[in-house]
Parts: C-alpha cells; sequence; structure tokens
C-alpha cells in the first residue's frame, strides 16, 4: 500500500473561517465562487487527510507556528514558520502534526464553490500550537 493510501483520517483539526469574498460580483464568470481566509489548527498527532486534491480550489498556505509535515509524491516535507506553499489543480496531499507539544496553525486562501453554510468546528485552547495563515 502507498502512503497516499494509507492516509488516515482527519482527526485533531479546527478550521476558523475569517473572511469571505464573493467572487461572482468581482470577476466574470466566477459566479458561485468564494475566496475564503481560514485559521486551520492541527493538534499534536493530528492529521488533515485523508488524501485530497485541489482540482477546481486553488489556496495559499503560510505557517503562522510549529512544524506540518506535507505528504505527497511519496515524500514527508516539513514545514515551519514564515513558510508555505501554493495548492493549485496538481496538487494531491494530506498533512499532520508530528510535534509532540505544539499545535499547527496556519493560515490559509482558497477559493471554492459556494458551499452549504457549516457550523464551525473551533476547538478552545491557548495560544501555544502550530498554525497555518
Amino acid at each position: 500500500m502507498s502512503e497516499e493510501q494509507a492516509a488516515p483520517k482527519t482527526k485533531g483539526v479546527a478550521a476558523q473561517l475569517l473572511g469571505t469574498v464573493d467572487l461572482g460580483p468581482e470577476i466574470e464568470g466566477m459566479a458561485g465562487r468564494l475566496l475564503r481566509m481560514r485559521m486551520v489548527t492541527i493538534e499534536p498527532g493530528g492529521v488533515f487527510g485523508p488524501v485530497h486534491d485541489h482540482k477546481d480550489r486553488p489556496g495559499m498556505v503560510y505557517i503562522l507556528q510549529g512544524t506540518i509535515t506535507d505528504h505527497r509524491n511519496g515524500a514527508a516535507t516539513d514545514y515551519g514558520p514564515g513558510m508555505g506553499w501554493p495548492e493549485d489543480g496538481n496538487t494531491i496531499h494530506w498533512l499532520e502534526n508530528r510535534g509532540p507539544l505544539r499545535r499547527w496553525r496556519s493560515r490559509s486562501i482558497s477559493s471554492g464553490r459556494r458551499r452549504r453554510p457549516q457550523r464551525p468546528r473551533i476547538r478552545p485552547g491557548g495560544s501555544s500550537g502550530s498554525r497555518l495563515w
């Protein structure tokens, strides 16, 4: 079984929606699409999986704190604070926080089709952790 096939399901992940822009009125042909900014927190031992792609929903990731391991193409790459990456139509991956003590937090900006509103899955917690921006 390949690493991608063995990727675990999502666990220990919280996402906070920070803002959206309705792209329909802004760009011709983008009706029904949103640009969103989220802060994602992955607890130690947490996984953002299983393997997923970004076809039709590109994004940008920036690491705020902690270290995240990005699994793609059979390789695992660690990213720390101040680092990031684009997620385009060729991105197929899953993420994990291997850190024992700190959460991983990031902020991501992505576009996607308008979805029905979901209740936020926000976990209470302290200021330590790994974050994406």
